[in-house]
């Protein structure tokens, strides 16, 4: 009797681990698809910095040339 007592034990922390490691599993996919969601955000970002500072240089370069036209 003891055997299946124990047995009936082993089986039903088994499983709960298990399914403890699923959750784990499945927490651990959250955190890796929300850092790629985050590396996108961050490309994209720098990517729109670049072109924000491409435009900025351009706008400068049209006013020397602007102002170098003038005298």
């Amino acid at each position: 009797m003891k055997k299946v007592i124990w047995s009936t034990i082993l089986v039903l922390v088994l499983s709960l681990s298990f399914v403890s490691c699923e959750g784990c599993q499945d927490e651990a996919n959250k955190a890796e698809d929300t850092m790629e969601e985050v590396g996108d955000d961050i490309e994209e970002a720098a990517e729109d910095v670049g072109d924000a500072i491409e435009e900025a240089a351009e706008d400068v370069e049209d006013e020397i040339d602007d102002a170098t036209d003038d005298n």
